[in-house]
């Protein structure tokens, strides 16, 4: 090789570079992945990416729990149309009628923790588990959605009377300020029942009347994801599709990278994040082999953030 070509080859290279680092610096968001490590009592963990598929663990505990049972399972975050973050999970396995709630500008500094006691007129409940949170741009409320357990209410099926899960869901209104105050919440009614224990549910919207909601069929013979169709936030929803991951998969999390959107799902028997991709939510491909997802992450959710945000985060992480 000549050196004028040499250097030409080289020019190409930085050039290539130079485009690649603009394309990444121009980015205004980035994507941010809720988590917990087992035992679940150190509290809320972030992964961050810039392109949904590898992920960079802040290795920082952004907010330790303080309510209910000490534990902090499941956290799910989204950010309302004031900026206000907005968080939820699980504050305990069993004997709660509640979950856990704060709220935070910037996921740094944090409001008072408290439990949301959801299900107090059901005082059978067994558990409230894994809530969602998702905000309702056409109704201008926040959806909160999460698995409960009532013994003997609905057909008991494979699972025991204290397994046998149903969705349930709250709701709060925005007030005139544009704020939700997160005090007042409606009575807790049933969010969606497939005729089998179901948990884990995230809504996603799609566009104009057109919804999907991912799930965890919990029976003892399938343990799997599957997607169900509605054309409003709160349904009806569509009978659930077949599965579309291996067993003993749960805790589905889902965002659009490009044209496609990322099903993220704990493959919790052989202790690594799996994933898929769709463009239909009817053919998935799977992708595992293509995330990179750091070990020890648990059952959380994926949302996008402004690139000053994950700044700050990272300016904690490093301060620590």
């Amino acid at each position: 090789m000549g050196v004028d070509t040499g250097k030409k080859l080289m020019k190409k290279i930085l050039f290539i570079a130079f485009i690649w680092m603009s394309g990444i610096s121009c980015t205004k968001s980035v994507y941010l992945f809720t988590g917990f490590h087992e035992p679940a009592n150190a509290g809320l963990r972030l992964l961050y990416s810039y392109d949904g598929y590898k992920w960079k663990d802040l290795d920082t505990i952004f907010l330790r729990p303080m309510v209910g049972d000490k534990i902090m399972r499941d956290p799910s975050i989204v950010q309302g149309p004031d900026g206000i973050f907005h968080l939820v999970w699980t504050c305990a396995w069993k004997g709660n009628t509640g979950f856990g709630y704060a709220s935070s500008p910037d996921l740094i500094h944090w409001s008072k923790e408290q439990v949301i006691d959801v299900m107090k007129n059901e005082p059978t409940t067994v558990n409230v588990w894994a809530p969602e949170i998702f905000y309702d741009d056409v109704g201008k409320q926040y959806i909160i959605i999460w698995a409960s357990t009532i013994p003997f209410r609905f057909p008991k099926g494979e699972e025991d009377e204290d397994n046998n899960h149903r969705m349930y869901y709250t709701t709060i209104k925005d007030l005139p300020n544009g704020q939700a105050d997160f005090k007042t919440f409606s009575e807790a009614k049933l969010f969606y029942d497939p005729g089998f224990s179901v948990i884990d549910c995230q809504i996603l919207k799609r566009g104009k009347n057109d919804y999907v909601l991912i799930l965890k069929d919990n029976t003892r013979h399938e343990r799997d994801i599957k997607v169900a169709f509605g054309s409003a936030p709160l349904g009806p929803y569509s009978k659930a599709s077949d599965a579309f991951t291996p067993p003993f998969t749960e805790g589905p999390t889902v965002e659009k990278v490009g044209d496609d959107y990322l099903i993220y799902f704990d493959q919790y028997k052989d202790k690594i994040y799996g994933a898929v991709k769709t463009k239909d939510f009817k053919a998935f491909t799977n992708i595992t082999k293509e995330v990179s997802v750091p070990e020890g992450q648990k059952h959380g959710t994926i949302f996008k953030v402004n690139k000053k945000v994950l700044k700050k985060l990272l300016k904690v992480s490093t301060d620590k």
